[in-house]
């Protein structure tokens, strides 16, 4: 099947396999289709059906609030029946030059472990080889559940056999209880990668500066390693602010210890703590971190002030700890939006 796309900047076209979601196939073949989440949530890659017809797979997707005649559709929900056109009100975009084209793949659970009471990691074999980069995320399918989940890559490894990732529990989302249950591991699950614009590359000469809250050290986890292998650190600094509610919602800091001992003169990490004072035991545990109490994006910025110079951030957590990160950034640093990265799902 043939999807004829219209935009401000031109149009294109591509080839969509039976079954296979619009946006993933115009992604795999090259063409730089808006989106964010891929999930359905944020409504980024919505588009109006101009012929064709087309069949949504989550018709109750949340990012459905923002169409606004029958007619719109959101193409990472969407798979087509037939040659379809469609146009999309924001321009195409060029894929950026060596970046890997995300493709659909297959993989196993593995090492299912617990970080905190209501954090989970979990590796996941793949198929064949991947390549990604540093600071991407996959969609996730878990047979008998409805709607894929986007979640970073913890690790970085080129043509990566296993990719691992992190899990908040979140009541009533199904995939985090599931992950939470029993008989999650030797699961098989589709998978769709890589995706996401929060990407660090070696031929970056800037200071890294990296604001996450909870779950969204996942990205930054991988963004480090990449960093530290490569040495970014040694020339550049990097700046770590991570935050959680109370201690005990920490996890990671024995692996950002490791990062921050690799650089001890570049490399900064501060851990945040949003609803509780800094117990003396966690700081008597890693004697080499700042620790401060408020959260995370109003801490980044107090002890950022005067060192946004040459600067590229990027920012991942709940999405209102995003948008207050982005408009720290924006407004007070002054950043140009293309050193800003980050990659709001939720």
């Amino acid at each position: 099947m043939t999807i004829a796309v219209n935009a401000r900047n031109g149009a294109r076209e591509f080839e969509c396999q039976p079954g296979e979601k619009i946006l993933h196939a115009g992604l795999r073949s090259g063409l730089e289709l808006p989106y964010e989440c891929a999930t359905g949530t944020c409504g980024s890659c919505k588009a109006r059906l101009v012929s064709g017809r087309t069949v949504s797979e989550w018709p109750d997707a949340p990012g459905g609030r923002y169409l606004k005649s029958e007619a719109e559709l959101l193409m990472c929900q969407c798979v087509a029946h037939g040659d379809c056109a469609l146009e999309i009100a924001v321009p195409l975009k060029e894929r950026e030059a060596g970046a890997p084209a995300p493709r659909a793949l297959a993989g196993t659970v593995r090492d299912l472990r617990r970080l905190t009471h209501d954090v989970a990691a979990f590796d996941v074999d793949l198929e064949g080889a991947l390549d990604f980069e540093a600071g991407q995320f996959a969609l996730l399918t878990v047979p008998g559940i409805v709607g894929a989940r986007a979640y970073s890559m913890v690790n970085y490894d080129r043509l990566a056999q296993r990719l691992s990732f992190v899990v908040k529990k979140k009541p009533g989302g199904a995939v985090s209880e599931w992950l939470f249950g029993e008989g999650v591991e030797g699961t098989r699950l589709g998978l769709f990668a890589p995706l996401g614009h929060a990407t660090f590359r070696p031929a970056l000469h800037k200071h890294v500066l990296c604001i996450a809250g909870g779950s969204g050290i996942a990205g930054m986890m991988s963004i480090l390693s990449h960093a530290c292998a490569g040495g970014h650190f040694g020339d550049w600094d990097g700046h770590v602010y991570f935050g959680v509610r109370t201690a005990r919602d920490g996890f990671f800091l024995d692996e950002l210890e490791a990062f921050r001992a690799r650089y001890p003169d570049r490399l900064a990490v501060t851990v945040a703590l949003s609803d509780e004072e800094v117990p003396a035991a966690l700081v008597a545990a890693y004697p080499r971190f700042a620790f401060e109490r408020g959260f995370v994006h109003a801490v980044a910025g107090e002890k950022m002030k005067g060192r946004f110079t040459d600067v590229r951030a990027y920012v991942a957590g709940p999405p209102p700890m995003v948008d207050a990160s982005l408009r720290l950034l924006l407004r007070e640093a002054r950043l140009a939006p293309l050193d800003i990265r980050y990659d709001k799902f939720s």
